[in-house]
């Protein structure tokens, strides 16, 4: 009996992504060279390195048959973690944000909102990170439904935390365009942001459709 070829690591989904990843992390530093480094600036070069380090070592999880199931299950744990950086460490961004412009009880509520989130979102994605690996050693099929169930709550978490930062975002950019002189002189800054936003949100609703529909099936 012949022996299955491996799958092209470039004629696969994961390289495109990976790539992609690798290319705005570049961008990023383009940017950073360009303007100066700040945390805002961090944000989308860790996400993205994340991202394609993710997709690399998934690659070599579940399609690269020449390593020992304790390497692949090694390489599924780190790319859960990776991909736990990447689609959390977007969020960063508004918190970033948040922080400069939200004073006194508004910045406790969000910040205590937020970290809850985000702990609660790195716990689910440690169950996932653990029960995966399990699969991977023991080929136990209930486990990948754990994992899909798993991650329809992650999911759940990541949108909720971005319609947090969305809410907060949006209600002081409002609050400030009706009330800053400076901004009704500017309005069209804060109506940009505003919108911005609104398109994130709008786009994120979408992805997080899609998301969960591609596990419940």
């Amino acid at each position: 009996m012949s022996t299955p070829l491996l799958p092209v690591y470039f004629e696969l989904s994961w390289s495109i992504l990976s790539t992609t990843g690798a290319t705005n992390v570049m961008l990023g530093f383009l940017i950073v060279g360009i303007t100066t480094f700040s945390q805002i600036t961090a944000v989308p070069i860790v996400s993205s390195a994340a991202g394609a380090i993710a997709n690399g070592l998934c690659y070599y999880a579940f399609y690269d048959e020449t390593y020992s199931l304790k390497s692949k299950a090694t390489a599924s744990v780190f790319g859960d973690i990776f991909w736990m950086i990447q689609e959390v460490g977007l969020s960063f961004y508004s918190y970033v944000l948040l922080r400069r412009i939200l004073k006194d009880l508004g910045w406790k509520i969000f910040s205590s909102l937020f970290w809850i989130m985000v702990l609660s979102i790195i716990s689910i994605r440690i169950m996932i990170a653990v029960s995966r690996a399990k699969f991977i050693l023991r080929g136990n099929t209930n486990l990948q439904s754990t994992v899909n169930n798993l991650h329809i709550g992650y999911f759940v978490l990541i949108a909720s935390l971005e319609c947090i930062s969305s809410f907060f975002l949006l209600k002081t950019f409002a609050e400030v365009k009706s009330t800053s002189l400076r901004a009704a002189l500017k309005g069209g800054l804060f109506k940009y942001l505003m919108r911005s936003t609104e398109v994130r949100l709008a786009t994120l609703a979408l992805v997080g459709t899609i998301c969960i529909i591609s596990e419940t099936e």
